[in-house]
């Protein structure tokens, strides 16, 4: 799409040379846009990378993870208290570093909050009902989130990165695709773990079932992360490559599910261990878990020794 413009920017009276460098101009223009994000992310020391880690939509996500974790029966009312003051804390610190106020913490306070009140306000009855479902309800929400800010065309991961990249990359289509495929992605797993949790607590009245409460629900919590991490990179090394400059490789479609071979291992001693499910099933767990582990070692190191 560059090209055509470029060339028919240069008047036919130009010499050859000054068209060719509007072109090589422009190359670099979309290099440069394609390799801010890897520049900007690199911080300074300890310091900079953690104050580069509240730029990560995984902050905004942390107090629903912890109320993932922390709630469960007579727990709600802690749960509640606790995400609330990680959401409040994540807000505090955002503000301090002059970082803008975002629409995945804006739901955080409002969540979190109006729940602690209903829960400090309800029945016993109402309480019992809260913390078989709450659990749904936070996936649910969650999911209405992610697919809402995806439809108004603002992706909530947006907001963050573009606190990590220059301004110029903003509008970039990459930039916005990138954005776009990693909200959705978290949209799916909000999705799967909210339909995980309800089959465990209304068809196996389980809600802490191993598998629908716990393994499938972190399953795609892992991927989510894993693609996060995965997409940008690879985006940014198939745009540097088509521009012809050098780059590290860009990460292969099976680096995506490098942190999910150790899941299996986890998985595999899991169901030894509190007897949920057979033992073959475990032990073939264990297995493809490490097989596929060593495999993927083995080609990052490959892939690493033939970029150097």
């Amino acid at each position: 799409m560059t090209r055509p413009l470029l060339t028919i920017g240069a008047r036919p009276d130009q010499p050859a040379a000054m068209a060719a460098g509007d072109a090589d101009q422009g190359r670099r223009r979309t290099a440069a846009a394609a390799t801010a994000s890897a520049e900007t992310d690199r911080g300074i020391g300890f310091r900079g990378k953690l104050l580069n880690a509240f730029d990560s939509p995984l902050v905004g996500l942390s107090p629903w993870i912890v109320f993932a974790l922390v709630s469960g029966p007579g727990r709600l009312e802690l749960a509640c208290v606790l995400a609330l003051a990680l959401a409040l804390t994540i807000v505090a610190v955002g503000r301090l570093r002059g970082g803008s106020l975002k629409l995945l913490e804006l739901s955080d306070l409002s969540f979190f909050g109006c729940l602690a009140v209903v829960v400090a306000l309800a029945s016993g009855g109402t309480q019992d009902w809260l913390e078989t479902w709450s659990g749904e309800i936070a996936n649910v929400a969650l999911v209405v989130i992610a697919a809402g800010s995806i439809a108004v065309r603002t992706p909530f991961t947006i907001q963050y990165a573009r606190e990590r990249v220059d301004p110029s990359v903003w509008n970039t289509p990459r930039f916005q695709r990138v954005n776009y495929a990693i909200s959705g992605a978290w949209a799916l797993a909000f999705a799967v773990q909210a339909a995980s949790g309800a089959f465990g607590d209304a068809v196996l009245n389980d809600s802490n079932n191993l598998w629908t409460g716990w393994i499938i629900q972190i399953f795609a919590l892992i991927l989510a992360v894993q693609f996060t991490v995965w997409y940008p990179k690879r985006t940014r090394g198939l745009a540097l490559q088509r521009q012809g400059l050098p780059s590290e490789p860009p990460p292969p479609v099976r680096q995506l599910f490098v942190g999910m071979t150790g899941w299996l291992i986890v998985i595999g001693i899991l169901v030894l261990v509190l007897d949920s499910g057979p033992t073959w099933l475990g032990i073939a767990l264990i297995a493809a878990g490490t097989v596929t582990t060593r495999q993927l070692k083995r080609d990052g190191d490959a892939a690493h020794a033939a970029a150097t």
